[in-house]
C-alpha cells in the first residue's frame, strides 16, 4: 500500500514546506512505486518500496559511494519502516534517451570503473540485498531464469541433462573472474541520468560484489542500445583505459573472459523479458526481445559459444524461430477520459509488421519503401533519418512530400474521428527496408504533425523500434 503521508511529511521535514504536487513517474519493471513531489522552487523524488532490506541497500550504497566521490543522488530522509525514502531530483533525461550523443555514452562507460573500484572500497557487503556475491548460486539463478522463461515457452525440444552439462561449463568460466569489485548487476542506459550532460547513477540497490565483467557486458551490449560493433570495440577500449588508471589489467585475458560474460547476461536479460514481457505484458520488455536476439546472433558467430554445442545449437533454433519479436510496445492500460492516445513507430520489414497490442486493432501501417533509400548510399549508410544528411536528403525528393501529404490527411481523419467518438487508441505504423533511414524521418514528421496538430487532446508514444529509441511527445 501506498504511503503518501510518509512520503509528504520527508519532504516537509526535508524543505520545511508542505508539497504542492506529487506526481507518479513511469517504472518499468521493477515493484518500486516512483513520485516527483515539489513545491515553488524545491522538487525530490520519492520512492515507495516492499522490502525494507533492499531500500536499505540502495541509501547505504549512496551514502558510501558519495563519500567516494561518485555521482549518485543525495538520500533526504528515510520512513520509520524503511518503505519510503526521499532523495535528491536528478531531472528527466535518461542515458536512454540521449544514446546518439556519443560523448554521454563514453563518459558513463568511462565512469563504470570507478564505480566498481572506489565503490568497493570499504563497502559493507553484508548489506547487500538479495545476495552479497555474485557466486554460483546466482549463476544458476539467471541461467534457469533463461531456461524457464524464455527457451521453455518459446516450444523449442532440448535434452535438459545436455543444457545443464553445458550451464555448468559456462559457470565455471565466469568464476574464474576475480570477483573483489562492486558489481552494479543492472548498469545499462536507463538506470544512468544525465544533468548538465554528465552521468548520474541510479537503481544500484541489487549490487553485490563480484567480477568487473558481468556490468561491462550489460553497459556495451543493452539489446536495445543497439550499438555498432566498431563503437562498441571503442566503449570497451575507453572502459579499459580508464580501468588501468586505477588496477593492473591484462587486456587479452580480460577480453576473452568478457566474452563469456556477453553470452550470460545476454542468456540472463532474454530469460526477464520473457517474464517481464511476454507473461506480464510489460511493453518495453516485449519491444527489447527483437534487439537481444539481434545480440544473440553476433555471439554465435564469435568464440565465447565455443565451448558449449549444445546451446549455440538452441541459441541458433531461438534466433531463427525469435519468438516474442514481432511485438510492439504496448499502450498505457490505464488512461485519461478524452485523450487519444497514438503509438507512431518506425520498424524494418525484414523483422515484422508490429503488432498492435492496444486490442482494437485500429490504424495504419505505410509502407515507406517506395522512396529512394539513402542506405543505397555510403555516406548516409550508417547516418539515420534522425541525421541532417539523411533528412536534406530525403526533403530534395518531392516523392517524400507527396508520399506524406497523402499519409497524414488519413491518419488526421481517423484521429479527428476516434476523438468524437471517445476511443482511446491508434497505433500508426511506417516501414522500410531496415528501419532506419526513411521510416524513421517518415515517422518523426508524422509525430510532430499530429502533436502540433491536435495538441494536448492526444498523447503521442513516439517508437523506433530497430533504433531502440522512444520517447513522449
Amino acid at each position: 500500500m501506498l504511503n503518501f503521508v510518509a512520503m509528504e511529511s520527508l519532504f516537509a521535514r526535508h524543505f520545511g514546506i508542505a508539497p504542492e504536487k506529487v506526481v507518479p513517474i513511469a517504472a518499468s519493471g521493477s515493484n518500486r512505486r516512483y513520485f516527483r513531489i515539489s513545491a515553488g522552487t524545491f522538487s525530490a523524488v520519492a520512492v515507495q518500496g516492499t522490502e525494507a532490506a533492499e531500500n536499505r541497500a540502495f541509501i547505504a550504497f549512496s551514502e558510501h559511494f558519495r563519500k567516494q566521490g561518485l555521482p549518485v543522488p543525495e538520500i533526504y530522509g528515510v520512513s520509520r519502516d524503511g518503505l519510503c525514502y526521499l532523495q535528491e531530483d536528478l531531472g528527466d533525461v535518461s542515458l536512454f534517451s540521449r544514446l546518439d550523443d556519443r560523448q554521454a555514452v563514453l563518459r558513463t562507460v568511462a565512469l563504470l570503473p570507478k564505480v566498481q573500484v572506489l565503490g568497493a572500497r570499504g563497502l559493507d557487503f553484508s548489506l547487500c540485498w538479495p545476495l552479497s556475491a555474485f557466486d554460483r548460486r546466482s549463476v544458476f539463478f539467471d541461467l534457469d531464469y533463461f531456461k524457464y522463461c524464455f527457451l521453455k515457452p518459446s516450444g523449442i525440444d532440448f535434452d535438459e541433462n545436455r543444457l545443464q552439462d553445458e550451464f555448468e561449463l559456462l559457470a565455471d568460466e565466469l568464476l574464474k573472474s576475480p570477483a573483489d569489485y562492486f558489481m552494479y548487476r543492472d548498469f545499462q542506459s536507463r538506470n544512468i541520468m544525465l544533468r548538465d550532460g554528465q552521468p548520474y547513477l541510479i537503481d544500484y540497490q541489487g549490487g553485490r560484489k563480484g567480477p568487473l565483467e558481468y556490468d561491462l557486458a550489460s553497459f556495451v551490449w543493452q539489446a536495445k542500445a543497439a550499438f555498432p560493433e566498431a563503437f562498441r570495440e571503442e566503449l570497451v577500449e575507453t572502459y579499459l583505459e580508464a580501468l588501468s588508471a586505477l588496477v593492473p589489467v591484462d587486456r587479452e585475458l580480460f577480453r576473452r573472459r568478457l566474452g563469456f560474460f556477453v553470452l550470460f547476461r545476454t542468456l540472463q536479460v532474454l530469460g526477464c523479458y520473457g517474464f517481464r514481457g511476454l507473461v506480464e505484458k510489460k511493453a518495453h520488455f516485449i519491444s527489447s526481445i527483437p534487439f537481444a536476439l539481434d545480440n544473440l546472433s553476433a555471439i554465435l558467430e564469435g568464440p565465447s559459444v565455443e565451448p558449449f554445442p549444445y546451446l549455440a545449437g538452441l541459441l541458433s533454433e531461438l534466433v531463427r524461430k525469435r519468438p516474442g519479436s514481432a511485438k510492439c510496445a504496448e499502450l498505457p492500460s490505464e488512461t485519461v477520459p478524452g485523450v487519444l492516445y497514438i503509438d507512431v513507430m518506425s520498424f524494418s520489414y525484414r523483422k515484422g509488421i508490429p503488432d498492435d497490442l492496444s486490442g482494437n486493432g485500429g490504424g495504419y501501417v505505410f509502407d515507406c519503401r517506395g522512396m529512394d533509400n539513402p542506405g543505397r548510399y555510403a555516406e548516409y549508410r550508417n547516418l539515420t533519418g534522425l541525421d541532417r544528411p539523411v533528412i536534406e536528403f530525403l526533403e530534395a525528393r518531392a516523392e517524400v512530400d507527396k508520399f506524406l501529404s497523402h499519409a497524414l490527411p488519413l491518419v488526421d481523419a481517423h484521429a479527428e474521428c476516434f476523438l468524437e467518438r471517445g476511443l482511446s487508441h491508434l497505433s500508426v505504423f511506417f516501414g522500410c527496408t531496415g528501419g532506419q533511414h526513411r521510416s524513421v524521418y517518415c515517422a518523426e514528421h508524422a509525430a510532430a504533425h499530429l502533436k502540433e496538430k491536435f495538441g494536448d487532446r492526444i498523447r503521442v508514444r513516439l517508437v523506433h523500434r530497430e533504433r531502440g529509441m522512444e520517447r513522449i511527445l
